[in-house]
């Protein structure tokens, strides 16, 4: 027991401090409702995953439906194997949830994936207005840091007794990167495309 508690102070060591929050104090600014478009939306990406000297790469798709309903389907390069998961509100269910803990980010990360700002309700909010970004740290103790140009979601750190254990960054340019530090885990997503789509209700059983 005493192993495996060094084991977890050396791991949770690994993840990178939380600088202080940037930007001028705005105690009169509210962070605005970071929802996903309306209606249902088909997002085509390819992946790549790194874990260690672990990789892998493949293509995926979601399905969305406002105002929070999503399906994730994964494929593996080659047609080597296929992997789904389904998100409503705060559940994911998925056929290997093993697999899905170790591999998918957390709910509040894959929404924040799909412009969608869900994180528990948590009090002590600290905005502050750092150029054309929005940054609020939220949570006493800080457990969750937000980055928004305008009303777009651009980043969600997840942190642990002062450390970024899972960050979920919205690139400009169509990435969309999780990142675990301590466990050396990256996933990164490129979208190839994105339009309405319509859907038939069976998308939403594995």
């Amino acid at each position: 027991m005493k192993k495996l508690s060094l084991l977890i102070v050396a791991v949770a060591a690994c993840a990178p401090a939380a600088a202080p929050l940037k930007g001028v104090l705005a105690p009169d600014r509210a962070l605005p409702a970071i929802e996903m478009p309306s209606g249902h939306r088909h997002i085509v990406f390819k992946w790549d995953y790194q874990e260690g000297d672990i990789t892998a790469r493949g293509d995926g798709s979601i399905r969305t439906a406002s105002p929070d309903s999503a399906r994730l389907d994964f494929f593996l390069g080659g047609g080597l194997g296929a992997g789904g998961a389904i998100l409503i509100g705060d559940s994911l269910r998925t056929p290997r949830a093993d697999l899905a803990r170790r591999y998918i980010p957390p709910t509040p990360l894959l929404w924040a994936a799909l412009g969608r700002l869900a994180i528990p309700a948590l009090p002590d909010t600290v905005v502050k207005i750092d150029g054309p970004l929005t940054r609020a740290d939220i949570g006493r103790p800080l457990e969750w840091r937000v980055a928004l140009r305008g009303d777009t979601l651009v980043e969600l750190d997840h942190i642990s007794e002062g450390r970024i254990t899972e960050r979920l960054v919205r690139g400009a340019d169509g990435t969309l990167t999780f990142e675990a530090p301590a466990a050396r885990r990256t996933l990164r997503l490129t979208i190839l495309r994105e339009e309405p789509g319509s859907f038939d209700a069976s998308i939403w059983s594995l």
